[in-house]
């Protein structure tokens, strides 16, 4: 692996009517791990992205290396563009850090986990996420890393951008702390001993 920088990006949509529901509980994870860095988000803007901010960044180092030093550097992102728009301010953070897509971790909302479990992968489909297909447009690429975070699927016949833009249900809000939890956790083992390690630990849990 390399020792370069990594950038880690939260998907969501901006705004306070928009924190709580399942598309962004990307963005939550994100939030837990600068919490857990001591380091707050603040806007980038200027020639980085735009005129105007379009992600909210923090400048961290991630997790905890062998021996309790500190672990990679990294770049936490959360694009403050809608959904559908992420793939931009994700494209010109990986070029400004010179970050490459390998070193690019996606964290997002998946309908096709169950609620509470969390998966990894580099490259593949979109699954009809429409943060990943403009990311995948804007970086030229597949090959980036994601960790999926399990949102189950909508009950019934509730169509599914009424169920991923409405906020967890409350039996799930109980047990949304740990599934951010895990998903930080997840990061964090992805970028300090890798894929392979991180999928082994979170692929082969049991229930």
């Amino acid at each position: 692996m390399s020792d370069g920088r990594w950038l880690v990006v939260g998907l969501g949509n901006p705004g306070p009517q928009y924190a709580g529901n399942r598309h962004n509980v990307g963005q939550m994870v994100l939030d837990e791990l600068a919490r857990r860095a001591g380091s707050p988000f603040s806007a980038k803007g200027g020639g980085l992205l735009s005129r105007r901010p379009q992600a909210a960044t923090a400048e961290v180092r991630i997790g905890t290396g062998p021996g309790g030093v500190p672990g990679p550097r990294a770049v936490l992102a959360k694009p403050t563009t809608y959904m559908n728009t992420s793939g931009g301010p994700v494209a010109a953070l990986a070029r400004y850090y010179d970050v490459p897509a390998d070193h690019v971790v996606m964290v997002h909302d998946e309908l096709d986990i169950p609620f509470g479990d969390v998966r990894l992968k580099i490259g593949g489909g979109e699954g009809g996420h429409n943060g990943l297909r403009d990311t995948t447009k804007a970086l030229g690429t597949k090959d980036y890393l994601r960790v999926r975070v399990g949102i189950g699927r909508p009950p019934g016949r509730m169509d599914v951008a009424d169920f991923v833009l409405r906020d967890f249900a409350k039996p799930e809000q109980k047990e949304l702390p740990f599934l951010v939890d895990d998903a930080a956790d997840a990061v964090e083992l992805l970028v300090t001993e890798g894929l392979e390690k991180a999928q082994l630990k979170f692929h082969t849990r049991t229930p």
